[in-house]
């Protein structure tokens, strides 16, 4: 979830909290009615080349670490730098989706590209003390894996030549990336919080002179509690669009 954004056809953007399916026949039909000009198209597949390229450099800094030291513990810092810069570069979806060439909600697109640069600075980067826990890998390698894969259907969808196997594992994979990336995010915001709350960090106190207080380390606990309600919401509904997608009816209407 924190996202954490993930998403139809080409433009189908941040529509499943960036793990699985978005409203595909919904957004197949809105782009039929109203697709991006040859220029946003042409800018469209650069910027989801480029984003998979990143997303594939940080899966081969993964395996190089790995293969160098024989473990997985503390892998962050082989991807630390790509990691930021490639999610920050997720911002740009909300972006695109503002000036109308992509046709999703701009609300729900920002909620979820948000959520996940949110985990980037606000917690992993911000608590380094949370930077050698396992659980960062975890959401790590659920968030590359689904990159890559978001990313390559919307350039091959947006050149109108989507491989089955891309479709696929994109209406597939998230079963198991979903939770995963979730119980990553989860375990890594729980660790930060004894540090967070020994700190201080991003909390304002009374008194000051603009009369407001903020405590960082409850709002981390209500953001945990949100997943309660929207994880099962959200992963359901990906399984719904992953049946109405890839159900052999919906692919014989396509055949013809």
């Amino acid at each position: 979830m924190a996202a954490s954004s993930s998403s139809s056809s080409s433009s189908s953007r941040r529509a499943d909290n960036g793990y699985g399916a978005g409203s595909h026949q919904q957004q197949a039909s809105s782009r039929r009615r109203k697709g991006p000009g040859a220029l946003a198209t042409a800018y469209l597949v650069i910027y989801n080349v480029v984003m998979t390229a990143g997303w594939l450099v940080i899966a081969v800094g993964l395996v190089r670490a790995y293969l160098a030291t024989g473990s997985y513990h503390n892998l962050y810092y082989s991807i630390e730098k790509p990691l930021k810069f490639f999610q920050t570069g997720a911002l740009l979806e909300i972006l695109h989706c503002a000036i109308g060439i992509v046709p999703s909600s701009v609300v729900l697109t920002a909620f979820q590209v948000m959520s996940r640069v949110f985990l980037t600075w606000a917690i992993t980067h911000s608590v380094k003390e949370v930077q050698s826990e396992d659980s960062v890998l975890l959401f790590v390698v659920a968030w590359t894996i689904t990159e890559i894969i978001r990313y390559s259907f919307y350039t091959f969808s947006l050149l109108n030549h989507l491989p089955y196997l891309i479709k696929w594992a994109r209406y597939t994979l998230f079963i198991i990336l979903y939770p995963m990336g979730v119980s990553g995010e989860l375990l890594t915001i729980y660790a930060a919080l004894p540090f967070v709350r020994q700190s201080g960090l991003y909390s304002i106190s009374l008194p000051n002179k603009y009369n407001f207080s903020f405590d960082y380390y409850t709002f981390l606990i209500l953001v945990m509690m949100s997943y309660i309600p929207l994880f099962p919401q959200l992963y359901f509904h990906m399984l719904h669009q992953r049946r109405k997608v890839l159900s052999p009816a919906e692919e014989q209407k396509k055949a013809e």
